[in-house]
C-alpha cells in the first residue's frame, strides 16, 4: 500500500465494527473485504477481484470479515475467520489468469506472500496484490479482462482492450530502448546496476547481487539495459556512468524561479542518472516555493503545495517525457502563482478532447494508464517512484476537488507538454462570489436547498475548466472513476450540469448551466433602456451586466459597489495587487455614482446596495417631449 499505516488503520476500524455489529464503508479502490470461500468452487469473486487489481493499480484483499445486509435489521460485517485449510487455494490464485490470446501469465511477482492477522478471538488473511507494468496489461479471468472502479470491479470494454494491445506492440519499440552510440557494456556502473538489484528483491528475492558485468550481461539484456551488448538509453539513464556525457539533455533538468521584473533567481541546471536526479528536482522544487502557516495544525508549517503531489509531478514529468528529443525538462517556479513544469513530448491523439468549432469550446485530456516508457516506468516502480494508471493526473483531481489546489491545466508546444500546478484554492473567493449571485437561481434548482461543499468543488471544477480551455489551456476530464460521481448526479438532476453534445458513454463531459456561465446581459439591458444604454463606456456596461445578474438571480437582489468590484476584478487585474484594486474600485464607485444620477440604478431601501432603475427604464419608452 501507498501508505503503510493505510491497512493497520483500517483493520482498526473494522474490528472496532465487528464489535459493534454496525457498518460503514471501508472499502476503496484499493482495498477489498471478503469473507473466505466456502468451498473452492466459490473463488470466483475472489479472482475477478486479484485481476482488477493487477489491472488497475494494486491492492489489498482482506479475507475473513463479510457484509451481512438482511432484510429486518441494519448492515452490518460479521467476523467469520480465516482457517489454514485455505492456503492451497490461496497458493493457487496466481495460476488462474491468461493474456490476450489465452496463454497463461506469469505473475508470481505480482502476488507476494499473503500475511495471517491475529484479529479479535480468530485470524485474518490479508492478500497483497500489486500492479502489472503497462507493457503486461490486461490479464484476463475466465476470459474477461477486470479492472477495480470505486469500491468494486468492472470489465474492461473492448475499446479499451483493443487500444491497450495496440499500446504494447508500440512499446515494443519505445524510445528509451534507443541504442546510445559509441557506447559498451564497460558504460554501465556495476554499483548502481546491484542498487537496482537489492531494491528489485523487496520484498521476494528474484536476483541474485552481481559480482562483475560479465555476470551481469543475461541480467541487462533481459531488463533491456543493453541490446546486443549495447547499452540502451534505459541503461544509461539508471545505471550508467556518466550520463550527461552520453545522453546530453535527456538526462537533464532546467530550473529556476521566475520573479517579475527580476533576473531569474536561484537558476540551476540539475544532471545525472534518473533516480537522484529526481530527488535533486524535488528538493529544488521544495526549496523555492512558498510556506505558510496552518492555524488548524497548532502553526506547523504549510507549503503551498503539498509535497506528495509535487514528487509525483516531477517524477511523472520524467518518467513520462519522450527520450527521443534532446532537449531538457524545465521546472519554472513563479512565487504564490503556479509552478510550471515542461518535458519534452506531447499527448497521444486518443487522449484528447477537442471541440473548438461550436459555443463552448473544449480542450480536456482523458487521464489514461498508458506509460510513454513503459520499461522505464517499471524500474521506477521498483524504487517507488512511479504510481501508474496515470496516477499523477488522479492526484491532481483529488486535490483539485479537496479544494487544497486550484485548477491544474496543461498547455501544448511543438513537442513540449507543460503543467501547470496552480498556487490557492480551487473554491476561490471568486467562485464563492459567483455561487452568492446566483444563489437564488441555484435554490430554485434545488427546490430550496443549497449546494453542498461537495457540489461547490465540483460546480468550480466544471466552470474553471471551461474558462480555461477558451485560453487554450488543457484541462484534466472528470471520469466515472473519480470519487465525484454522486454529486454530478444530483447536479444533473437539478439541472445545474448537463451532458455536452461531444460525450461519448465511456467518457461523458460535464458542462455547468448556461446561466451559470452568463456574463453578457447585454440584449436584456438594451431592450429595458434602449439607446441609452449603448451611449455608455464600457466600464459602466459591465457594472450594469453585473447588477442585472444579481437582480435576476441573487436572493438579496441588490449589489453594492464594492461586491460589483470583486466579481469584475478578475478580468480587469490580478489577485494580490491591492493598490490596483483599490484604484479599480474607486473607478467602479464613480461608475455608480454616474449610473444612478442617470436612473440606470437606484439605491435599494434600507440595504448598501444597487438595483436596476425600473422607473429609468421606462424612460426609454415615452415619447419624446414637444416643443
Amino acid at each position: 500500500m501507498k501508505n503503510p499505516n493505510f491497512l493497520e488503520k483500517k483493520l482498526g476500524q473494522l474490528a472496532e465494527l465487528v464489535r459493534q455489529q454496525s457498518f460503514e464503508e471501508l472499502e476503496t479502490d484499493m482495498l477489498e473485504i471478503k469473507p473466505v470461500p466456502p468451498d473452492r468452487g466459490s473463488w470466483d469473486k475472489l479472482h475477478e477481484s486479484v485481476c482488477a487489481f493487477l489491472n488497475t493499480r494494486g491492492g489489498v484483499l482482506v479475507l475473513g470479515v463479510k457484509e451481512v445486509a438482511e432484510r429486518n435489521s441494519p448492515r452490518r460485517y460479521v467476523f467469520t475467520g480465516w482457517t489454514p485449510n485455505n492456503e492451497q487455494n490461496v497458493r493457487q490464485i496466481a495460476d488462474h489468469f491468461t493474456d490476450y490470446h489465452g496463454k497463461p501469465v506469469q505473475i508470481e511477482e505480482a502476488l507476494p506472500p499473503p500475511q495471517i492477522l491475529d484479529f479479535l478471538e480468530g485470524q485474518i488473511a490479508v492478500l497483497f496484490v500489486n500492479e502489472l507494468s503497462a507493457e503486461r496489461k490486461f490479464v484476463f479471468y475466465r476470459g474477461k479482462a477486470r479492472k477495480r472502479l470505486l469500491t468494486g470491479d468492472a470489465e474492461v470494454s473492448p475499446g479499451e482492450i483493443e487500444r491497450q494491445e495496440e499500446f504494447k506492440q508500440e512499446s515494443i519499440h519505445a524510445r528509451e530502448l534507443q541504442l546510445v552510440p559509441s557506447t559498451t557494456a564497460q558504460d554501465i556502473d556495476l554499483d548502481k546496476l546491484n542498487d537496482y538489484i537489492t531494491h528489485l528483491n523487496q520484498p521476494i528475492k528474484v536476483e541474485t547481487i552481481k559480482p562483475d558485468l560479465a555476470s551481469a550481461i543475461p541480467f541487462l539484456e533481459r531488463k533491456c539495459f543493453l541490446k546486443n551488448g549495447q547499452p540502451t538509453t534505459l541503461g544509461i539513464l539508471v545505471c550508467g556512468n556518466h550520463p550527461e556525457d552520453l545522453l546530453h539533455f535527456r538526462c537533464h533538468v532546467h530550473g529556476y524561479v521566475d520573479v517579475p521584473q527580476e533576473v531569474a533567481r536561484d537558476k540551476q541546471d540539475l544532471v545525472g542518472n534518473i533516480l537522484p536526479l529526481m530527488e535533486r528536482s524535488l528538493a529544488y522544487t521544495l526549496r523555492n516555493i512558498q510556506v505558510g502557516v496552518s492555524i488548524d495544525d497548532g502553526g506547523s508549517s504549510r507549503p503551498q503545495y503539498p509535497e506528495g503531489l509535487l514528487r509525483e509531478t516531477v517524477n511523472n514529468a520524467l518518467a513520462h517525457r519522450d527520450y527521443s528529443i534532446d532537449r531538457q525538462v524545465i521546472i519554472a517556479i513563479k512565487p504564490g502563482m503556479h509552478i510550471e513544469i515542461s518535458n519534452p513530448g506531447s499527448f497521444r491523439n486518443n487522449l484528447r478532447i477537442e471541440r473548438l468549432d461550436g459555443p463552448i469550446r473544449l480542450r480536456r485530456i482523458l487521464p489514461e494508464a498508458k506509460a510513454r516508457n513503459p520499461r522505464l516506468a517499471d524500474v521506477l516502480r521498483v524504487f517507488r517512484k512511479w504510481e501508474g494508471r496515470g496516477y499523477g493526473m488522479a492526484t491532481l483531481v483529488d486535490l483539485c476537488l479537496q479544494n487544497e489546489i486550484d485548477l491544474p491545466y496543461y498547455q501544448l508546444r511543438q513537442d513540449e507538454v507543460s503543467l501547470f500546478l496552480c498556487a490557492g484554492r480551487l473554491l476561490d473567493q471568486r467562485m464563492k462570489r459567483l455561487f452568492q449571485a446566483f444563489d437564488g437561481y441555484i435554490a430554485e434548482k434545488l427546490n430550496g436547498d443549497t449546494l453542498s461543499d461537495p457540489q461547490k468543488v465540483v460546480l468550480a471544477y466544471l466552470i474553471k475548466s471551461e474558462w480555461a480551455n477558451e485560453l487554450a489551456r488543457y484541462t484534466i476530464l472528470l471520469t466515472p472513476g473519480n470519487n465525484h460521481s454522486g454529486e454530478v448526479v444530483a447536479l444533473e438532476r437539478a439541472g445545474l450540469v448537463t451532458l455536452h453534445d461531444a460525450s461519448s458513454a465511456n467518457y461523458p463531459i460535464y458542462i455547468a448551466a448556461r446561466e451559470l456561465m452568463r456574463t453578457d446581459y447585454r440584449s436584456e439591458l438594451r431592450a429595458m433602456f434602449g439607446l441609452r444604454f449603448d451611449a455608455l463606456d464600457p466600464l459602466s456596461k459591465q457594472v450594469l451586466d453585473v447588477v442585472y445578474r444579481f437582480n435576476h438571480f441573487s436572493k438579496a437582489r441588490f449589489v453594492s459597489a464594492k461586491l460589483a468590484s470583486f466579481s469584475l476584478w478578475p478580468d480587469h487585474g490580478s489577485e494580490g495587487d491591492i493598490k490596483a484594486f483599490d484604484a479599480f474600485y474607486r473607478r467602479v464607485r464613480s461608475s455608480f455614482n454616474r449610473l444612478e444620477q442617470r436612473r440606470f440604478v437606484r439605491r435599494s431601501e434600507g440595504r448598501k446596495g444597487y438595483l436596476l432603475d425600473d422607473d429609468g427604464a421606462g424612460e426609454c419608452l415615452k415619447p419624446p417631449t414637444k416643443r
